[in-house]
Order: C-alpha cells, then structure tokens, then sequence
C-alpha cells in the first residue's frame, strides 16, 4: 500500500527530533528530508498544533513536544498495569470458575488486552484484542460509570435486554457506580452474564476494568451480588497494587 507523503514526512521529522539533543531547525530539517524550507515549514506547524514538536522561543529551533510523553505515558500505563493484573485474573478465575478478562478503554470501546480461561468445558471468552461496546458490556459499563466516556444518542441493540435508551442506561449506571461493579445481564450475548469492577492507578484515575464471564447457566441472578463481591474485592486490591488509596473512592454517577 502506497504511503501518504505527508505523514510519512512528518514522521520522519520525529525520527530526526528523536535524535537531537539540542533540537532542530527548519533549514536542517528540510535538508535532511530533501524538500524545500517552506514544505518544512507547514510540516513543523502542523506537528505543533497538535503537541507533537514545540519550538523553543529563544533558539527557534524544534524539539519534540509533550503529546508524544501523553502517549508514551500512556502506554506504559497499559503495560504496567496488564503485567500487575495477571495474578488479579488467575485469582479471578480460581474463585469464580469463569473466564476473568481485562479491557482498557479505546475508541469509545472496551478493549480487551489480557484474559485468563476457565477451566470449564463450557466457558465464555474474549480474544484479545477485540472491541466490544461500551453499553451493553460489564466492562464498557465500567467506563460510563466511573470513567469520563459520553453515553451515546444511538445505542445499538444486539439482544432484546440491550438498553437503548439513554437515560434507562444513565440511571443504570448511577445504580452501578453505587454498588461498585457492573453487570451484563445478556445484552450483548445471549445465554452470557458477566460482572466487573473499575481499576484506578495511582492518579485515582480509572485505567480499566476487571470482570468475569460465563454462561447464564451458572453465572445466575441469583448470583450476582456473590459474583460482584469477588470482582470489586479484587478490583480493589489490583487497585491498591497499582498505588490507589481506596479510602479516595467515590462513585462518578451517584453525585450527578
């Protein structure tokens, strides 16, 4: 596939930026890409308006910007906490019987990034990877309720227990935030119920969501507070692994 010249040229800036202690200057610049000052130019605002280089005010020259640490944090972010949610999972999996998963928000979805799998001949499970929408899911719920994800206008139905109306689903969620976990009572699957708990990093910000899925079977209403117990326990206490002091907590939607 072809690329688009432009992003490629802009990328090449950051490799060049990366690279350079003291910066770079537009002159320097287009001569290592070969293009002319002016093109140089647009390409550096361009990258500055979007956090992405910064132009020091007194040598003019460019230095990368603090966008690319907004994302490197970010990353980090995501691989710390999957390494320290490992054993949260495997914990997760020996309490319940059911497939335990981890997702990160993304896209206005629920992310899945790690799962460990039930033992069970009959289980419920996630790829990694995968994308799942935030209002029909356990672990999307997590994020509308503790989170600062918008409820859609449109909410797509994939069963007929989908919530699709977005003030049902906003009162939902305050009865979320205030129990601590969420529940997907088949709404994105039929015959699957699933459970799970914010997790908050150092910040008291909220950098995922830890849950359990399972056939309907055996993940039944009448087990469900049992079930949210031992998802927001060790929601908790990956929590608390992760620097969060517990006695900060306070639920988003309950006060709105």
């Amino acid at each position: 596939m072809a690329e688009i010249q432009s992003l490629a040229k802009g990328l090449k800036i950051l490799n060049l930026l990366e690279h350079s202690r003291n910066g770079m200057g537009t002159t320097e610049i287009a001569k290592q890409l070969s293009i002319d000052k002016s093109s140089a130019s647009r390409l550096l605002h361009t990258l500055a308006n979007y956090g992405f280089v910064e132009q020091d005010e007194h040598s003019t020259r460019y230095l990368l910007g603090p966008q690319l640490l907004t994302l490197g944090q970010h990353l980090l972010n995501r691989i710390t906490l999957r390494d320290h949610a490992r054993p949260y999972l495997y914990e997760l999996v020996d309490k319940t019987g059911e497939c335990a998963h981890l997702a990160i928000q993304a896209q206005r979805q629920a992310l899945y990034i790690d799962q460990v799998e039930s033992t069970a001949a009959l289980r419920v499970e996630s790829e990694i990877g995968t994308l799942s929408p935030l209002h029909c899911t356990a672990l999307g719920k997590v994020m509308l309720a503790f989170g600062d994800c918008p409820i859609h206008d449109e909410l797509r139905p994939f069963t007929h227990r989908t919530v699709t109306d977005p003030s049902t689903l906003a009162a939902q969620l305050t009865q979320t935030a205030n129990r601590g976990y969420a529940i997907d009572d088949e709404e994105y699957n039929y015959g699957v119920r699933c459970v799970a708990a914010p997790v908050y990093d150092h910040r008291g910000a909220l950098v995922g969501a830890i849950g359990i899925s399972g056939p309907a079977g055996r993940v039944t209403l009448e087990r469900i507070d049992e079930f949210g117990d031992v998802v927001k326990e060790t929601a908790d206490a990956l929590s608390a692994r992760m620097g969060f002091d517990l006695g900060l907590q306070q639920p988003r939607r309950a006060t709105e």
